[in-house]
Parts: C-alpha cells; sequence; structure tokens
C-alpha cells in the first residue's frame, strides 16, 4: 500500500514567494511589483507582459486604475 499523506513542506499558508495561479491579487487597488503572484495576477489580467505591466508601473505608479488607464490608452493610440 502507498502513503498519500506526506505534508508539502514549502506550503507555509503566509509564504509570500508562491505563486498561487487561482488566487486574486494581494490588494485589489494597488499592485506589488516585488510580488511575483502580483505580476502574474495583472499581466493575465491586462494582456500584457510582466516587463510591459513594470514599464507602466515606473511611468504610472502602482494604482491598478492608473495603470489600467494607461495600458487601455496605449492600446487605443
Amino acid at each position: 500500500m502507498s502513503e498519500h499523506h506526506d505534508s508539502p513542506k514549502s506550503q507555509a499558508p503566509h509564504a509570500m514567494h508562491e505563486v498561487q495561479p487561482t488566487k486574486g491579487p494581494n490588494n485589489p487597488k494597488e499592485i506589488n511589483p516585488k510580488m511575483a503572484s502580483d505580476i502574474a495576477y495583472w499581466s493575465k489580467e491586462f494582456s500584457v507582459t510582466g516587463d510591459k505591466l513594470h514599464e507602466a508601473i515606473r511611468a504610472h505608479g502602482t494604482h491598478v486604475e492608473k495603470i489600467r488607464a494607461a495600458l487601455h490608452a496605449h492600446k487605443v493610440a
């Protein structure tokens, strides 16, 4: 019989470095550019690459609505 109850050692509920694909952003109004999970979430949300999102953050700050407006204006222009 095989044992299936080995507990993973790196799955602490408060581990900040883990990317949770089904989890939403840490803060729905601010993007934390140092958190891979935020970059992954918002890149997918805005349909841009992580690099493009970082560029927008450098130019416009971390507020989600400012980033949304800047990326939308860039796509329209």
